[in-house]
């Protein structure tokens, strides 16, 4: 089995940075795609980035392309979600998940691990 946490949400203003991070741990840890979703009140879960196990692909969500930058450190099987120039329709639960097979899987929404969320608020 594998197991995903969140850390590094928060508070903060508009315009403000936040990085958070995903520690994955168990069997076949840093060998597959891994990406984030989000959720705010009122709304179905969306999709944010993904990027595949080398790093080599990444995708972004249309609502956050050029303001956020997936990094993935396979030897701390990590990965990292910097976001910059945030707004406050960025907030939400934001959630790690991971899938066996490629980043395009997380793009669609289907995955087969995920967190338990770390909650991000921009205020303005």
């Amino acid at each position: 089995q594998v197991q995903l946490v969140e850390s590094g949400g928060g508070l903060v203003q508009a315009g403000g940075s936040l990085r958070l991070s995903c520690v994955a741990s168990g069997r076949t840890q840093s060998t597959f795609a891994m990406g984030w979703f989000r959720q705010a009140p009122g709304k179905e879960r969306e999709f944010v980035a993904a990027m595949s196990r080398s790093g080599g692909i990444t995708y972004y969500a249309d609502s956050v392309k050029g303001r956020v930058t997936l990094a993935r450190d396979n030897a701390k099987n990590t990965v990292y979600l910097q976001m910059n120039s945030l707004k406050p329709e960025d907030s939400a639960v934001y959630y790690c998940a991971s899938a066996y097979g490629g980043a395009e899987l997380l793009r669609r929404g289907r995955y087969d691990y995920w967190g338990q969320g770390t909650q991000v608020t921009v205020s303005s």
